[in-house]
């Protein structure tokens, strides 16, 4: 099998690669850069292709695109300085009741 063959992959992954490949294109990476990172995160994902038999699939982990739906952050710095900062010291006084409670989270 060459390099670069996609022939052990399943018309799912194909599908996901397509897709994230069209969400790299949409921002501005050239297509051979956004295919490149399209099967990169489809391999980081699920492990590269599938290959058959009875207890070989994995559950994927889904790090690298949750990842990138929080890149960025233009909502927060739209926000004035001020809110961001309280939010923060909200979010610490919940923390530290929270832990004073011995809630996981």
């Amino acid at each position: 099998m060459p390099r670069g063959d996609k022939s052990a992959y399943t018309d799912k992954q194909k599908r996901k690669a397509e897709e994230i490949e069209m969400g790299y294109r949409k921002r501005g990476v050239d297509k051979e850069e956004a295919e490149r990172r399209a099967w990169a995160t489809v391999n980081k994902e699920e492990g590269g292709g599938k290959k058959s038999g009875s207890g070989r699939g994995t559950k994927d982990n889904k790090s690298a695109s949750k990842r990138g739906g929080r890149k960025g952050g233009e909502a927060a710095a739209k926000r004035p300085a001020s809110e961001r900062s309280a939010s923060a010291r909200k979010a610490a006084v919940t923390r530290k009741k929270n832990k004073a409670a011995g809630k996981k989270g």
